[in-house]
């Protein structure tokens, strides 16, 4: 089947004008062109089955941009999610009208806030704009508060909790969106705890929730302080849990853990809490149980700074902090190796783990019930 001469033509025309971006809308055969000056359509006139015709606009977009008739390489289907598209042909690749080179661009390292531009009209898709505003040049970016705005919007559709954490953390990078947009997330987080570790992964010292600074703090500051500008920097993070802000993140921190909907959700807090104390184990991430954990930290505690070592009510909270710093799968393989267990069944195998990490925030968190 070929294409009608008014079709050929008429798309010949766009091409000639060196449009930035082609999107073809199936339902309605059209053909939308984005040029400098705006978009331009095209209603096409198919002659057979639509499927075939679109296949003949695709060789037609192909051949022109790409040299190849065959339409959008099936080869490079492979590499597309893997952002191994190289980054000169980006451009052409928002003109062939195929949906998964749409995609190449979007996961594409050389991907700009312009080519971000283009491919948000071509495609606009929430798995696309988490991919672009992962990117710092996107989140940076015109595009940045755009994509943004548009995943804010659409988290009530989301149901994979590990996709609600990673849009809520990608939304909250800074300049992004407006206070009122954040406490209403905040506020939604109370139904969907997964929102929770997004706030947390984002924006740890400047959560929407106040609370008091530990009693500790006003006893102690000065000998932090004091050990802090030296270099200290488990005196750095202890002044840093014991600030309003701090006790705000262990307060969260507790909430989820306490009853996390899944697996990842667990997994990925507990990942954020180690991020969180990582100035506390310089030496890197570990892969430990909670039992070598503790010991560890028994080991650690011996050989800590001199200006912490004679205070023996800061023992229990550096300890604690040591501990969190070690977080991670090793934490809960032996509870969770084997089981795809999920919400109460997988709380009640989490007990034996839960519990005693709960009791580790409570040493650094003023409100917090011990066990």
């Amino acid at each position: 089947m070929d294409l009608s001469p008014e079709d050929a033509l008429r798309l010949n025309v766009l091409l000639a004008n060196d449009p930035l971006a082609i999107r073809i809308h199936e339902s309605s055969m059209t053909v939308f062109g984005l040029t400098g000056t705006g978009e331009v359509q095209l209603r096409l006139n198919p002659s057979g089955r639509d499927d075939q015709y679109l296949k003949r606009v695709r060789e037609l977009l192909s051949g022109h941009v790409l040299g190849s008739p065959g339409g959008y390489p099936v080869y490079l289907q492979r590499w597309t999610r893997m952002g191994q598209m190289r980054d000169g042909s980006l451009e052409q690749l928002l003109l062939l009208g195929e949906p998964e080179a749409v995609v190449a661009v979007v996961c594409a390292p050389g991907l700009t806030d312009e080519l971000a531009r283009r491919a948000w009209w071509a495609m606009e898709d929430a798995e696309n704009a988490r991919r672009m505003l992962a990117r710092d040049a996107v989140a940076g970016g015109a595009m940045g508060p755009v994509l943004a705005r548009y995943l804010a919007e659409h988290l009530a559709f989301e149901t994979e909790p590990e996709k609600m954490m990673e849009t809520v953390r990608l939304v909250l990078q800074p300049g992004l969106v407006d206070d009122a947009i954040r406490d209403d997330l905040w506020k939604k987080a109370q139904r969907k705890n997964a929102y929770y570790v997004g706030f947390l992964a984002a924006i740890p010292d400047a959560l929407p929730e106040s609370a008091p600074a530990h009693p500790v703090l006003d006893a102690h500051q000065a000998v932090l302080a004091a050990a802090a500008a030296d270099g200290d920097a488990l005196a750095r993070q202890l002044l840093r849990v014991f600030a309003p802000a701090g006790q705000a993140y262990l307060a969260t921190a507790a909430r989820v853990l306490a009853k996390p909907p899944n697996q990842d959700v667990l997994i990925t807090l507990l990942e954020t809490l180690a991020g969180y104390f990582a100035a506390v184990r310089p030496e890197g991430p570990v892969d430990l149980t909670l039992d070598e954990l503790l010991a560890e930290a028994e080991t650690w505690l011996a050989d800590t700074a001199p200006a912490l070592a004679d205070l023996a009510d800061l023992r229990p909270a550096a300890r604690a902090a040591r501990v969190l710093s070690g977080m991670g799968y090793g934490v809960v393989r032996p509870v969770l190796k084997g089981t795809t267990a999920i919400g109460s069944l997988m709380r009640r195998k989490l007990e034996p783990v839960v519990t005693p990490l709960l009791a580790e925030i409570a040493a650094l968190h003023a409100g917090a019930k011990r066990s």
